[in-house]
């Protein structure tokens, strides 16, 4: 792999780690704190997750395109030309990003899990606390029923990303602002449908953050966790922003007037 190639996966996965080590620690300040800074202002966790995924793409687009999510990597690849020899490597790099911004956000709050667990007679290997990391379902929300949550909800992200993105949508956001509109997509799809389980979206932001709690004591809570539940957020997303990129190219990229306009030049200059 060339100079360039490994500087890709790092971007890669300082964008996730930037992701996780913010909206890691604002779901420790959410959780673990009684009262919580945020118990009537749910917007504001939102929008901290919205923010931690615009400056990953601030710091990391102009190297890999910050994909900074598996979903977004392997519909990129089915829909945008990215190629399939990087899916596997970008993958990879950002379940790393995740592990290490969950083992940050852990050298921080870690005295306050702790106390967490503590006064709640609660152990890490039951669980406590293992929200601070990793999602789960949410009240009445059944695991097969949180597959078509996540499959919906990356299906709506990944419809937003492309038309943020899509060079041919004139109203798309100019100026360097996608980042700040795809940052505003995610904090709207977690304030509108986060209690679910939590609003993943993302394998390597549930995965990575995952692994990393295994290892942190957690054990068979993180994974296999209750009800076999740790591969949900990772096919859910892929299918989901597979349907979502479709969804997109089927129904509104064909009648960009945009597009239309460089095909009939294009046809000109043919002739």
């Amino acid at each position: 792999m060339n100079r360039q190639g490994i500087g890709e996966l790092i971007s890669e996965a300082v964008a996730v780690f930037i992701i996780i080590a913010f909206g890691d620690s604002v779901a420790c300040m959410y959780v673990l704190y009684d009262p919580s800074p945020y118990v009537n202002a749910y917007w504001g966790v939102c929008i901290a997750w919205g923010l931690a995924v615009t400056i990953a793409i601030y710091v990391t687009g102009s190297v890999s395109g910050t994909h900074a999510n598996p979903a977004v990597t392997f519909a990129l690849a089915l829909f945008r030309g990215f190629p399939w020899k990087k899916v596997i490597p970008y993958s990879i790099a950002q379940v790393i990003g995740g592990f290490i911004g969950a083992a940050v956000v852990y050298l921080l709050f870690s005295p306050v899990i702790d106390h967490y667990n503590q006064v709640h007679q609660l152990t890490r290997e039951a669980g406590g606390a293992a929200g601070v990391f990793f999602t789960h379902p949410g009240l009445a929300i059944t695991p097969m029923h949180a597959l078509m949550d996540q499959v919906v909800l990356t299906a709506f992200l990944l419809f937003g990303i492309f038309a943020i993105t899509e060079q041919y949508n004139e109203m798309a956001p100019g100026a360097n602002s996608g980042a700040l509109m795809i940052g505003f997509l995610v904090a709207t799809i977690g304030a509108s449908m986060g209690y679910l389980e939590a609003w993943a979206i993302n394998p390597a932001r549930d995965f990575g953050p995952r692994l990393f709690a295994y290892f942190a004591g957690w054990g068979s809570s993180a994974l296999p966790a209750p009800d076999n539940y740790w591969w949900i957020p990772i096919v859910g997303p892929l299918i989901g922003g597979v349907i979502g990129g479709a969804a997109y190219q089927w129904l509104i990229y064909p009648f960009l007037p945009a597009r239309q306009r460089a095909l009939q030049t294009q046809s000109g200059k043919a002739v």
